[in-house]
């Protein structure tokens, strides 16, 4: 079980603060949101646009430390997640302020990634060109494909497994009643599948019995107690 953004119903989300606080409730992991400042530096953030900062992409890494000494780099998250695993979803989608059709944002998360060794990470993305490039970039790391509600999850396992990729992070909502058949076909594949957002005690206990790989919530300690830990 993953936590979305780190424990965000008790913290702010994407922060240190949130991600220890997830590991302390009980979560295996966390995800979390990478992006890049106009130097490079990969910073944790879901959205393209920081309030009181503006556009992350537009402005160095310096002025973002000075005006939001709360959003951490990836470096720091990481650092703060020792010993659990870490989801880190690459934000580079069409219509963004930040897009980037050269998928820098990938090199990047990359070059740290490779640089540092020994985390435990998935990278994914709803991106699949930037997945793709991730991959041909750091081939020895899992990479899973996100998807939302009104992908269907069987057309979006095919395109993952076909890809390359090790796994499928399919939108709760988009499920229905498929997890069971979906979770046999994506293993028979070798791919793994996990779920994104699960807040329902019952459906994660469905889920869980379906055999899903994570769960990826925005209540760890609920989420926990729906597992029976």
């Amino acid at each position: 079980m993953w936590a979305h953004r780190g424990a965000r119903r008790r913290a702010p989300e994407n922060t240190l603060e949130a991600f220890r606080l997830a590991l302390a409730l009980g979560a295996d992991g966390v995800e979390l949101d990478a992006r890049r400042s106009a130097d490079g530096v990969v910073v944790v953030h879901h959205d393209v646009a920081a309030p009181g900062f503006g556009v992350l992409a537009d402005r160095p890494f310096a002025e973002l430390r000075a005006a939001r000494p709360d959003i951490p780099t990836l470096d720091e998250a990481l650092d703060a997640c020792t010993g659990a695993l870490v989801n880190v979803e690459v934000k580079n989608l069409p219509g963004e302020r930040d897009y980037d059709p050269g998928d820098r944002v990938a090199a990047l998360v990359a070059e740290r990634l490779l640089g540092r060794g020994g985390d435990d990470v998935v990278v994914s993305s709803f991106n699949l060109a930037t997945l793709d490039r991730y991959r041909q970039l750091d081939p020895g790391r899992p990479t899973g494909l996100l998807t939302l509600r009104g992908f269907d999850p069987r057309d979006a396992l095919a395109l993952a497994a076909d890809r390359g990729h090790a796994a499928l992070h399919p939108d709760v909502r988009g499920l229905r009643r498929l997890a069971p058949a979906l979770v046999e076909r994506a293993h028979a594949l070798g791919l793994a599948v996990h779920v994104w957002t699960v807040n329902d005690a019952a459906r994660i206990r469905r889920l869980a019995a379906a055999g899903v790989d994570a769960l990826i919530t925005d209540v760890p300690d609920l989420a926990a107690r729906a597992l029976g830990r």
